[in-house]
């Protein structure tokens, strides 16, 4: 039987754990009071995915400062045992899952970095997409294709030209975005942070992101498409993505992911419709097929208006 999700929370306590969790029902105790797991409750969700929910409290005042309430939700497959080993890898599931070949063998993913980056989300000091952008160094090779879907300011297209550039020249990031504003500060950033011949790599189109496949060049394997949705940072407020073209965007992207490959998705919810576009986005994901996808959310559970980061693998 395999082990639950312990590995993430023994991180966040910091070694505090004294007796493995042998329920899933365990009824916390007021923060920062001693528990089996030091005051980590994990349950069910009533909904058609799953959850696994902690309240983290850790033994340091700082950490007490800190703490708050967060969902670990796997969508795909619904299956509470998600599992991460002690020794600090992400098993995608079976042998026959794709294999990522600088940094994985047999389906297992090396972690080590996300772990940080995800602790420092939980408590407080790193952003959602600090959470995306380390978790897709793990997944990203140099000479990768890859799909920026929502360009915006530009900082997720630069990390991602970072990911795939090399002296060969085969990587290329291609860009997105409606909005003229919003390719014109791309293409700024891009300017000021590259040498000339990197930023070749990158091929930025004024496009709706449900038409991506138009972009993408026949036979040509994609190992990540990256959204991040909501209103331009900095422009108008008014101007967001919107649910029906977002789900035909990531429907677009299902179809052009290569196996062994990431959709990932920083919903933010503070806009007037973003509530309605997340709902929508985990309708879509929860009915993608077991067999082919794992996917999951990290959400704060007492910040309702927080981004979310959802991730989309591939096996």
């Amino acid at each position: 039987m395999r082990r639950p999700i312990m590995g993430i929370a023994r991180s966040v306590l910091h070694g505090g754990v004294r007796n493995e969790c042998r329920s899933v029902t365990r009824k916390p105790k007021r923060v920062g009071e001693k528990a089996g797991c030091e005051g980590m409750s994990l349950r069910f969700s009533p909904l058609s995915w799953r959850s696994v929910s902690g309240r983290i409290a850790g033994e340091r005042s700082t950490l007490i400062r800190t703490c708050g309430f967060y969902s670990l939700s796997v969508l795909s497959p619904p299956s509470y045992d998600f599992p991460i080993s002690s020794k600090i890898l992400f098993r995608c599931g079976t042998s026959s899952s794709s294999s990522f070949q600088d940094t994985a063998l047999h389906g297992e993913i090396p972690i080590s970095g996300v772990e940080d980056e995800l602790v420092g989300y939980i408590f407080g000091k790193k952003k959602a997409t600090d959470v995306a952008h380390s978790v897709w160094k793990h997944v990203v090779r140099r000479g990768d294709t890859v799909v920026d879907a929502t360009c915006g300011n530009g900082y997720d297209t630069l990390a991602l030209l970072r990911l795939v550039a090399d002296s060969s020249g085969k990587g290329r990031v291609f860009g997105m975005d409606i909005q003229e504003e919003a390719l014109e500060s791309t293409d700024r950033l891009l300017s000021q942070s590259l040498a000339p011949n990197e930023k070749e790599l990158v091929k930025l189109f004024p496009m709706c992101h449900s038409k991506m496949e138009e972009i993408i060049p026949k036979d040509t394997s994609v190992r990540l498409v990256a959204f991040n949705l909501g209103y331009l940072p900095g422009g108008d407020k008014e101007k967001t993505t919107m649910t029906e073209t977002t789900l035909l965007a990531l429907e677009a992207a299902v179809r052009i992911i290569q196996p062994g490959g990431l959709i990932s998705v920083v919903v933010y919810v503070g806009h007037p419709r973003g509530s309605e576009e997340f709902e929508a986005i985990q309708a879509f994901i929860s009915g993608l097929p077991t067999e082919a996808w794992i996917c999951s959310k990290l959400q704060m559970l007492n910040r309702p208006l927080a981004p979310i980061p959802v991730f989309m693998f591939k096996r």
